[in-house]
């Protein structure tokens, strides 16, 4: 495995340590205001997520650690990319941004249908 790797790896590592944290800030303080999970839960609203984390709210945490988890293999896909072009491997390269693609797809679908 080559150190490019192992950084990566790491850093997949922390986020998924990092995300399961604010996931489970989020859970403590929906059972500290009394808020079931199961009542279903706020929308994402990007703009309000910086205050809703300042002032302790679940719906932050939660949706924080959301992105992270989501972001976590994209980042990886992003990450494969780049080692692929410095090893002037453009095939996977290729391969890599057609599986962004789809990833955007994915997202802009549901952004735009949602």
């Amino acid at each position: 495995m080559t150190d490019f790797d192992r950084t990566i790896g790491r850093l997949l590592i922390g986020v998924t340590y990092a995300a399961t944290a604010l996931l489970a800030v989020g859970v403590v303080l929906m059972l500290a205001s009394a808020i079931s999970p199961l009542s279903g839960g706020p929308t994402l609203d990007i703009g309000s997520l910086a205050g809703d984390l300042a002032s302790l709210q679940p719906a932050g945490f939660l949706w924080l650690g959301l992105i992270a988890v989501i972001a976590t293999p994209i980042t990886r896909v992003v990450a494969a990319a780049i080692a692929f072009a410095i090893a002037d491997d453009r095939r996977m390269v290729l391969i890599a941004l057609a599986i962004l693609a789809v990833i955007a797809t994915s997202v802009a679908t549901a952004l735009l249908t949602g």
